[in-house]
């Protein structure tokens, strides 16, 4: 077992609409709680959530990462990691999905997951038998390379992704055997191929989809670390929604995520779960992939994560 680390952050999928809640919630916390995520000792990511990993782990801070969102000027210090990674997209393609291809991608799959059905989640299982996407992640994986040209970063990051063949969980990382297989941009890429959306990434002989498909957060891979202090962003639950075309996805989301936090606290974590409210859920609507409006998703988080930190100023605090 690892050494007790102080925080972990985890950031969850949820596509273009996701990523802009991660950002505005994560600009709040440095602004209103100088809580710079830069500066966590683990960062995983999953899908939109291992983008903003990724860009975090290469040095921007989260307000620089939201000022582009947006299109607002950029710090001093976000102009000159900027100017040094050159041109760096680390956001999901603004556009619609292509046809998909024809066939599973990963029959042997269902048989795989019936010899280990403890390992395997329903969803991954799904993801590697429906037809591969046909949209490149290519442009992701410059993107990620661009900011971390020698490689995988010092600071402990982790990117989730599905193992097609057998739809098992595999987490990226500098760890020897781990950031050998891949570099830092095709883990992102392998993270973000939304299966039927984007075509699946191949890495050492091995066919990845998006982590998400196993879970959108994932909160569980810091579990061996006992971080003090666990903050969790799920753009893809909901604490509380009405009756929407989503809401059985949120539902679902928000169990597995529930599971996940439950062992964390049993291990002695103190966890914080940011996910969007009634009003947040309005902005974002039930398209995860809508390239429009980002904007308002951003400055709605943020809002939304200001005033819970006015109502628990020590939301922050470690165990």
């Amino acid at each position: 077992m690892s050494a007790r680390v102080s925080t972990a952050l985890v950031l969850g999928a949820g596509g273009l609409v996701g990523q802009a809640f991660h950002l505005g919630v994560l600009s709040a916390l440095h602004e209103a709680a100088g809580f710079d995520a830069r500066s966590v000792d683990v960062l995983v990511g999953t899908s939109a959530g291992s983008l903003v990993a990724a860009a975090l782990a290469g040095g921007l801070s989260a307000p620089d990462l939201a000022a582009e969102l947006i299109g607002a000027p950029l710090s001093a210090e976000g102009r000159r990691t900027r100017a040094a990674a050159g041109r760096s997209v680390l956001h999901l393609p603004e556009q619609p999905a292509p046809a998909p291809g024809r066939g599973p991608l990963a029959p042997g799959a269902l048989l795989a997951a019936a010899r280990h059905p403890l390992a395997t989640r329903p969803g991954a299982v799904a993801a590697a038998l429906l037809p591969a996407g046909r949209q490149s992640t290519a442009p992701i994986a410059q993107g990620v390379r661009r900011l971390h040209p020698t490689g995988w970063p010092e600071r402990d990051l982790r990117i989730c992704a599905v193992r097609a063949r057998d739809a098992r969980r595999v987490v990226f990382d500098s760890r020897p055997g781990n950031g050998e297989r891949a570099d830092v941009g095709q883990a992102v890429a392998a993270s973000c191929a939304i299966p039927g959306w984007f075509a699946p990434v191949r890495i050492d002989g091995e066919t990845y989809v998006d982590g998400g498909a196993h879970s959108p957060s994932n909160a569980d891979v810091v579990l061996p670390d006992r971080p003090g202090l666990v903050v969790v962003i799920s753009p893809m639950s909901a604490g509380r929604a009405g009756l929407r075309a989503d809401l059985g996805l949120r539902l679902a989301v928000r169990g597995y995520l529930a599971a996940e936090v439950r062992r964390l606290r049993r291990a002695g974590s103190r966890v914080v779960v940011v996910q969007p409210g009634p009003g947040d859920l309005q902005v974002m609507g039930s398209n995860p992939m809508r390239g429009e409006g980002l904007g308002e998703v951003l400055q709605r988080a943020a809002q939304s994560t200001r005033k819970r930190l006015e109502r628990t100023p020590d939301l922050l605090a470690p165990a």
